[in-house]
């Protein structure tokens, strides 16, 4: 069996990308031949990048970036040059250059569609692409989702149910990094540190994370890392409430920083408010380091699946940012309570969300995708 998964861009940028090499890297680790066509975000990666014996990463030049989509015309030549070398393809939702490559490829072996997501904010891209989207669901053998929620929410879903089937993302438990977790502990001694980790953009909620401080005392600080359209916004924000000494901006947070901040955090909290937020990683690194989690109850996402309410943590509703402080203090109470929900959260993460536990599951998924006739 050989795979290619198919879809987004290199280097790592967002989940999306992070579940498709994790799945090149899983499988060919297992033996099984797996590569990974994209389009390449920095033009120092463009080209063949043979990583091991079994996996290969291929990245095309991108030609601009519109909508948040890759346009890159070489990844339709590289389709059409290689699609007789694969048994199954892997095409990664949403994505619409990956779709056009696979359609204008004349590929004619299995496809699985991993549905990470409906596109919910380009509605204009979205107009143009409908055509597209419903030939790919028609096209593909197998549809893949993150949750048992989201597939069963998706509108675009709902007549090809006996197609679906959930494979829960997985990751390698994030490596402790104690003496950064003790630095970081030590800027900000003696408080009850609240960690938020993403891009600073509307659906994020971090609006309401911040507004949260004004309804938890002086102990806790809440430290939000990552970059984006929002900073000034959110800065002024913070200013305007005089929240300066309860909620800091980071700003980015490279990848070899990020384990520090999980182990300094006493809680992680996702505050995001639309479906776009179709899972949230962050939720599983941080019950990997045995941190509770508070999410958000969003309509047709996964997000307060994968975060078991009172179990992992506590799921507060959408743009309530009151009712994010109180699940906050919940969690925090007292120090019984907090060891519940910390032992909850890494058993939670071991039951479902490994990788070893995703690779396994998804070698299953292929061989019958392999093995089905379509009707």
């Amino acid at each position: 069996m050989k795979v290619l998964q198919l879809g987004k861009f290199y280097p790592i940028r967002g989940g999306v990308e992070k579940v498709m090499y994790d799945l090149m890297t899983g499988l060919s680790a297992k033996g099984v031949d797996c590569d990974m066509l994209c389009a390449a975000s920095d033009e120092d990666d463009v080209g063949v990048d043979v990583l091991n014996e079994h996996a290969r990463l291929i990245c095309t030049r991108t030609w601009a970036k519109v909508k948040a989509t890759m346009l890159s015309p070489g990844m339709i030549m590289a389709m059409r040059r290689i699609r007789k070398d694969y048994d199954i393809v892997h095409v990664h939702h949403p994505d619409p250059m990956a779709c056009l490559a696979l359609y204008l490829s004349g590929y004619k072996g299995k496809v699985a569609l991993h549905w990470h997501s409906d596109i919910i904010k380009q509605k204009t891209l979205l107009q143009f692409y409908r055509p597209l989207q419903r030939w790919l669901i028609n096209r593909a053998d197998v549809i893949i989702g993150t949750s048992p929620v989201y597939l069963k929410a998706s509108p675009w879903l709902k007549d090809q149910q006996e197609k679906c089937v959930c494979l829960p993302i997985g990751i390698v438990p994030m490596d402790a990094d104690d003496e950064g977790a003790a630095k970081v502990r030590e800027q900000y001694k003696d408080k009850k540190i609240i960690f938020s980790l993403g891009r600073l953009v509307p659906y994020k909620g971090y609006k309401y994370l911040i507004d949260s401080a004004k309804y938890l005392d002086d102990s806790y600080m809440i430290l939000i890392g990552g970059g984006g359209p929002l900073k000034s916004q959110l800065m002024a924000q913070i200013e305007e409430n005089g929240l300066q000494d309860k909620v800091k901006l980071l700003g980015f947070v490279k990848d070899e920083d990020i384990p520090a901040y999980f182990g300094a955090c006493d809680l992680f909290c996702m505050s995001s408010v639309y479906a776009t937020e179709a899972f949230g990683i962050v939720q599983i690194e941080a019950m990997s380091c045995g941190k509770p989690v508070v999410a958000t109850t969003i309509e047709g996402s996964g997000t307060s699946w994968v975060n078991k309410h009172g179990f992992s943590g506590l799921n507060a509703t959408p743009c309530n940012a009151e009712e994010l402080a109180d699940a906050i203090s919940d969690i925090t109470a007292d120090a019984d309570t907090y060891a519940r929900y910390s032992r909850n959260a890494r058993e939670r993460y071991e039951e479902v969300f490994t990788d070893e536990k995703m690779i396994n599951t998804y070698i299953e998924l292929l061989w019958k995708c392999m093995n089905t006739k379509k009707a």
